[in-house]
């Protein structure tokens, strides 16, 4: 195990500063909050929300929003609204709580759970510790059986000592309740006191959570949100009483769930944590307590990693998903609560909403992943050493090598890393422009803008932004602008103009392109790196691309050409639509091919393999648009999006684009059935109703087929399309506007196979000729 424990070891966690901060929030980066928790809110995910962000010694930003309840009668949310905290109560109480005791001497963290309880050690359990508890690795079940009847916290404890372990201890994560209920026990039996009234008078009273209390309690219970509404003759709503069924049929108070506060509450616990302990000047936890929570605490080898009650996570930094899981530290709650808490940015999270009420459909996850995403994003980027150098405790040689094992694959170094490496020597004494977006970075999380900015002898003097503009959310024509960081103009290539023009490029020697493509011949990135070459052609202007790798793989080439009298912005070369190249590969081909003439120069990636998957490379997956948010929908993408254009929902507007697909006046259950029938190899189909919240059908309920990936080495996914356009035509007829998706396909041939019923596989077979004739042009121009 990392049993980092012992105080020898223990090097206390970076003092936290103002000045040493790498947060880089604003009152305007935080103004798309209410946007996204009002879109939540009409989406019907959530009815309300607070949300509440701070850092060791202030609050940011404090906003409630929607309505904290909507039955029996509609009450408007307040920021002094009281949330159930559901599984919140693991990590305020109970954690915190089995910490003061180790504090105390009254109990270690590697001691067995029979040492407090010796009933406990029966059938098998003899070998559970108080840190197996802590981190999921105990091998007890998730929670206790609800479909008997039985009530009384004693009854739940005694059920639990009888259980048998449905794994070793130590050998498997399996994120349990019962854990909790047990440690809510073991801090009763070593007090001496009842679990709430130890949590209170130990933790919430020195915090000053005036407001932060267990159902039990004599609290008054005013503004408390309501969950679910519990149907029956009386339809009873949960309004002050627990939410989580286990916790309600042991008297509501448990070590799992149970615990009532708000966001104030959680704020002065978040601040106290952030302060490495201190609250009011007055030490209420040890440094290296803290240390010790919100490091790895798993069993050696083990992911995920989990801290002592607390998950762990990268930091709220803007290449978070390029980073180890590890810097940062958290928890959810089942309705729809969240804490998280970062020491390398100095910032605290708190998001709170009652998603289960009233009828328990709702989800809140979107919310926490989007409003982490903002703040990430307008957080500096950070490297692993900056972690490892952060928490010093972590820097062991063998939980590096571990690290380095898990999070770095092939270790591929892309074009900017490539160019990064060489000191930007190829680019020295140049005054050059960026095309790039938010996909732009170095393996280390480093904007290429930030990159090319601070390097010696180069002089970065624009940036060039493409569909989606430069942070990769927009869904429209965008503006050009001002990079808040650097002051460069942002010259938007999707507005006005998809063509940089003599102003844009005057004082430029170079251009640099920078961006992650689809692999897909109609993903417009590709023509705004040709029209950009055009461009610099006819001015002299030398064109460099920092290569990157096809997130689809770079071998597999498939579907129609475009016929060339289709060229457009979404088809800039008669391409097949799974064409099977790099944007360095292209930029080579565009160059020769269309006569472009450019002075051209490719920083090829070092270590890459035209076999890999984007999940084979080792960097982490940065949706390169707004609606491929997965590798996944990625994959499915070069045939689910032949439907666009057409009246079909391709999802867009839900949290699955390009994975539903669906009308108004589509049969779902038929459309299931007949493309099942088809047997089409690499995926699955399962009959869906959806309801987008944008683009065609929106807030209309669209009925079709999820499409469940399950093969993607054996999947044609351009097949996959023409076979859902033939069967949708097949059932529903003019129903279906097919006309409007020959633009996409590209092929007239295809088209008007389609529209004749040919085979959808008789009608792939005709592409071979044609794919064949692409590779003897291809192959030219292959870097790797």
């Amino acid at each position: 195990m990392y049993k980092i424990i012992f105080p020898i070891l223990i090097i206390y966690l970076f003092i936290i500063s103002t000045d040493t901060s790498h947060a880089l929030l604003t009152k305007d980066n935080l103004k798309p909050i209410s946007k996204i928790v009002n879109q939540e809110i009409r989406r019907g995910k959530i009815p309300g929300a607070v949300i509440l962000i701070g850092n060791h010694n202030k609050i940011l930003y404090h906003q409630a929003f929607g309505w904290r309840s909507v039955k029996p009668v509609k009450t408007r949310m307040t920021k002094e609204t009281i949330f159930d905290l559901a599984s919140l109560t693991k990590v305020i109480a109970t954690t915190t709580a089995i910490m003061k005791l180790y504090e105390d001497g009254k109990i270690k963290i590697d001691d067995k759970v029979s040492a407090y309880i010796p009933e406990f050690s029966k059938n098998g359990k003899d070998n559970i510790t108080i840190r197996h508890l802590l981190t999921h690795y105990s091998g007890l079940k998730p929670d206790l059986p609800l479909n008997i009847e039985w009530n009384g916290y004693d009854t739940a404890i005694k059920m639990i000592t009888d259980e048998s372990a449905s794994d070793m201890p130590g050998s498997k994560y399996i994120y349990s309740d019962i854990n909790f209920v047990i440690l809510g026990e073991i801090i009763k039996k070593v007090s001496g006191k009842p679990f709430h009234i130890y949590c209170r008078e130990n933790i919430f009273e020195p915090l000053s959570m005036n407001k932060t209390f267990f159902e039990s309690d004599n609290i008054d219970k005013k503004n408390i949100a309501p969950t679910l509404v519990i149907k029956g003759k009386s339809n009873k709503i949960l309004c002050g009483e627990v939410h989580d069924p286990t916790a309600r049929r042991m008297g509501g108070v448990a070590g799992h769930a149970g615990l009532f506060s708000t966001s104030e509450d959680l704020s002065k616990f978040a601040m106290m944590l952030l302060s490495e302990g201190f609250y009011n000047k007055k030490r209420f936890l040890k440094k290296s307590t803290i240390d010790i929570m919100t490091s790895p605490q798993s069993p050696e080898g083990k992911i995920p990693f989990r801290g002592l009650g607390w998950a762990l996570d990268a930091p709220l930094a803007s290449n978070r998903k390029n980073l180890p899981p590890i810097g940062s530290y958290g928890h959810k709650g089942y309705t729809g609560t969240f804490l998280w808490i970062d020491p390398y940015s100095d910032l605290f999270v708190i998001i709170l909403t009652n998603r289960v009420h009233p009828d328990g459909k709702g989800d809140a996850e979107p919310l926490r992943k989007k409003i982490i995403e903002l703040i990430s994003c307008n957080n500096r980027s950070i490297t692993t050493e900056e972690i490892l150098t952060g928490k010093p405790i972590l820097k062991n040689l063998k939980f590096q090598e571990f690290i380095n094992s898990t999070y770095s694959f092939q270790n591929i170094h892309t074009g900017i890393d490539v160019l990064r490496d060489n000191n930007f020597k190829d680019l020295s004494g140049l005054r050059v422009g960026l095309i790039t977006n938010h996909t732009g970075i170095d393996s280390n999380g480093t904007r290429t803008i930030d990159l090319l900015f601070g390097a010696p002898d180069v002089k970065l003097k624009a940036i060039f932004s493409p569909e989606h503009g430069l942070s990769g959310v927009s869904e429209s024509k965008v503006n050009s602008s001002v990079d808040s960081k650097t002051g460069l103009p942002v010259y938007s290539l999707y507005g006005d103009s998809l063509k940089p023009d003599g102003n844009m490029l005057d004082g430029i020697d170079a251009l640099i392109f920078d961006i992650q493509d689809a692999g897909v011949r109609f993903y417009t990135y590709i023509t705004t790196m040709a029209y950009a070459m055009e461009e610099a052609s006819k001015r002299g202007i030398d064109f460099y691309v920092l290569d990157r790798p096809n997130p689809i793989n770079a071998n597999i080439i498939q579907g129609p050409l475009m016929d060339k009298d289709f060229k457009s912005f979404t088809g800039y070369f008669p391409l097949p639509v799974r064409h099977g190249m790099t944007v360095g590969e292209l930029a080579e081909m565009f160059n020769k091919e269309n006569n472009i003439g450019v002075k051209l120069h490719v920083i090829k990636m070092k270590n890459y393999k035209r076999s890999y998957w984007f999940d084979d490379t080792g960097i982490k997956w940065i949706p390169p648009s707004p609606n491929l948010k997965t590798l996944n929908e990625t994959i499915l993408y070069p045939g689910v999006a032949l439907l666009e254009g057409a009246n079909i929902s391709v999802g867009r507007g839900t949290e699955t684009p390009f994975e539903v697909i669906g009308a108004p006046w589509i049969k779902e259950k038929k459309l299931a059935s007949f493309l099942i029938k088809r047997k089409i190899k690499g995926v699955k189909f399962k009959p869906v109703t959806f309801k987008p919240d944008k683009d065609i059908y929106k807030n209309k309920f669209c009925h079709g087929v999820k499409i469940l990936l399950e093969d993607r080495n054996n999947l044609d996914p351009v097949l996959l399309g023409i076979e859902i356009i033939s069967a949708t035509y097949n059932l529903h007829g003019e129903q279906f506007q097919i006309d409007k998706t020959l633009k996409i396909i590209g092929s007239r041939e295809t088209f008007k196979n389609l529209k004749n019923k040919v085979d959808p596989k008789l009608i792939a077979l005709k592409w071979k000729n044609d794919i064949e004739n692409f590779k003897k042009i291809r192959a030219k121009y292959l870097l790797y």
